[in-house]
């Protein structure tokens, strides 16, 4: 049986997939749609949602599956989320789908449910798919990684604002993975320098560096960290520059004017602090070697 023009379009959009809903609506019955999977190669990868024959089972079929399965009430959520977003490299293997308190839907292999009501500014249709907004998919999607600082440095610096993502958060108190999320958050304000600064401290003496001192007045600034024999300076971008966009304009006005003075300059973020502490006592002993070498 040769498919309509109309459902064979249908079938290209939705990356192979068609629900039994959407096949009786084209006037392909379900106990049709069931022998076309048995004598065609047609394969049924969620309830009421098959993958039409000659079409890969990709990340995106995969994901657009689950959002067709759970209907328009259902979320994409966390790194299935952030992947459709565009955020991070891979699709992850669980595939969460947000529904609402009252829906009865269950998950099934590769499809967990999560139960919660959205609020409207957190849902949002791309590409046909229903999935959490870019702020709330950055923050469920931040407490599920390992590396959730980091992620949260990229989305930070190429999604969204701070102000954002802390709109989402203050609607979700209660989402997933809350007491992480407000840890992250925490180290992205103001209040987090302090912080920043202690991992910082702490790489310095496990590697056994003598000779630098905190806040060292510099030209109306203080300089984070430095070596003032060797005129090595360390600047800490915690996360508070990502929230004040003047914060961020001193210190680079700060960071020049070190330059212009002869100072050598090494930045380093929240993440290389938490999830690369070898690489940033690497660089700050490469830094003293160079100092020293020109003296």
């Amino acid at each position: 049986m040769t498919m309509q023009p109309d459902l064979l379009a249908l079938i290209t959009r939705q990356d192979g997939l068609i629900t039994t809903a959407q096949a009786v609506r084209h006037g392909l019955d379900e106990s049709l749609l069931r022998r076309r999977a048995r004598a065609q190669g047609w394969e049924r990868v969620a309830p009421r949602v098959y993958l039409a024959a000659g079409h890969r089972l990709t990340a995106r079929a995969r994901i657009r599956a689950a959002a067709l399965w759970g209907g328009e009430l259902s979320t994409i959520s966390g790194p299935a989320a952030a992947w459709w977003h565009g955020m991070p490299a891979s699709a992850p293997d669980e595939i969460a789908v947000t529904v609402p308190r009252r829906l009865g839907l269950r998950g099934f292999p590769g499809v967990r449910v999560r139960r919660r009501d959205l609020a409207a500014p957190d849902r949002v249709v791309l590409d046909g798919v229903w999935c959490t907004a870019v702020p709330l998919t950055a923050l469920e999607t931040a407490a599920a990684l390992p590396d959730g600082s980091a992620f949260l440095d990229r989305v930070l610096q190429k999604h969204i604002r701070f102000e954002q993502l802390y709109e989402a958060y203050c609607r979700n108190m209660g989402a997933y993975g809350a007491i992480r999320i407000g840890a992250l958050l925490t180290a992205a304000a103001d209040r987090a320098d302090s912080a920043a600064e202690r991992r910082l401290t702490a790489i310095l003496r496990r590697a056994g560096f003598p000779g630098w001192r905190r806040g060292v007045p510099f030209q109306g600034w203080e300089i984070d960290i430095a070596f003032p024999e060797a005129m090595v300076a360390i600047e800490v971008d915690g996360w508070a520059y990502h929230s004040d966009v003047e914060r961020f304009r001193t210190d680079r006005r700060k960071g020049n004017a070190l330059v212009r003075a002869g100072w050598r300059l090494l930045r380093f973020t929240w993440h290389d602090l938490t999830d690369r502490p070898d690489y940033v006592a690497a660089e700050v002993r490469a830094a003293l070697d160079a100092a020293r070498a020109s003296a």
